[in-house]
């Protein structure tokens, strides 16, 4: 009996075939900028717990040049991921329904981005109120 093998699949470089591909796994891999943007909010906010000492060294850190360089990046990072999340969206939820009408996709994406925005700059004018000395 002549038994024949089975078909593998290659797996090398699979998201190179298509740029749909390229772009999820961009989208996938500035999720690590992510992670890391929040291990530095929880070290800040462990800081903030140890005391003043420990503060003032965590704003020491972020004063340095290297430490900006990093945030400028991420900040980067998450600007591109939060946009890619916005522009699949119409493709990963059910259909949105107002009355009888389907909202177009662009709508959803838009909406998205518009309430990225608007929070953005809730908390960068909360944080500048903040460092002003408000409350």
């Amino acid at each position: 009996m002549n038994a024949r093998r089975p078909y593998i699949r290659p797996m090398t470089r699979w998201y190179l075939r298509d740029p749909f591909f390229i772009e999820y796994m961009a989208h996938e891999g500035t999720a690590v900028f992510v992670w890391l943007f929040a291990l530095e909010l929880l070290a800040g906010l462990v800081c903030l717990a140890l005391g003043e000492a420990a503060w003032n060294g965590f704003l020491a850190w972020l004063g340095w040049l290297p430490a900006r360089l990093a945030n400028g990046l991420i900040l980067l990072m998450l600007l591109y991921h939060g946009i890619t999340w916005f522009l699949i969206l119409p493709r990963t939820i059910p259909p949105v329904r107002v009355g009888h009408a389907r909202v177009p996709g662009w709508v959803l994406s838009g909406a998205g981005m518009l309430a990225m925005v608007a929070a953005s700059a809730a908390l960068a004018v909360g944080a500048a109120w903040l460092a002003q000395g408000g409350l």
